[in-house]
């Protein structure tokens, strides 16, 4: 879905004609406020904002989305646009910066670019968010042994490391790899590293 921000009713009505003609959903706004005052949808987006904006700006509507921990794609689109601008923009995070007028196509490459980039990052976030889940089902003990294990020690050391039996470690391990969906050792430590609970080696004598 693209959302269009802009205070020329024209322009947005010919941008939301544009990308429902290659199948986009849309959503028009007149101002940053009025976007603000709204859900943003739970799904892929982009925006297409406007740099010059009543009351607040588009660079102030992009200050106040990644103060509010909003990750979202943004296209800049003005009609006074100037180098030190562009480079303002593409600084804070901006897809990309479009000078009015721009090509058709010119403007569905860059949201292309923007929703790809988005998807992939809501994934990346929605398999982060799974992986602690099942880390969190682990018991306190399944936690310490995969902290360990994932540090590259055998079983033996693990065992002697937190005062438990060389089987013990093992059934431990089994239900750690069971728990977390994991395949093999390897793919186990890309998941420890994931959630960032590998803990230093311990000296072992």
């Amino acid at each position: 879905m693209v959302l269009v921000i802009d205070d020329d009713e024209s322009m947005r009505t010919a941008l939301g004609r544009l990308f429902r003609s290659v199948g986009l959903e849309v959503g028009l706004f007149a101002s940053a406020a009025e976007l603000l005052q709204s859900t943003l949808p739970d799904m892929a987006i982009c925006l297409v904002l406007d740099v010059r904006l009543p009351n607040l700006s588009g660079f102030d509507l992009q200050a106040e989305l990644a103060k509010a921990g909003i990750r979202v794609p943004i296209i800049f689109i003005t009609g006074h646009g100037d180098i030190p601008m562009s480079v303002k923009a593409m600084k804070a995070g901006a897809i990309d910066f479009l000078t009015k007028p721009f090509r058709d196509q010119d403007m569905l490459d860059a949201v292309a670019s923007a929703l790809k980039r988005d998807r992939l990052r809501r994934e990346a976030e929605g398999a982060q968010a799974k992986l602690k889940d099942l880390f969190e089902a682990l018991t306190p003990r399944e936690k310490q042994v995969m902290s360990l294990v994932t540090t590259g020690l055998m079983n033996k050391q693990v065992a002697g490391e937190i005062g438990l039996s060389e089987i013990t470690v093992k059934i431990h391990r089994g239900q750690v790899m069971k728990k977390m969906r994991a395949k093999s050792l390897a793919q186990l430590v890309r998941m420890a590293d994931a959630l960032e609970i590998r803990g230093p080696k311990p000296d072992l004598p």
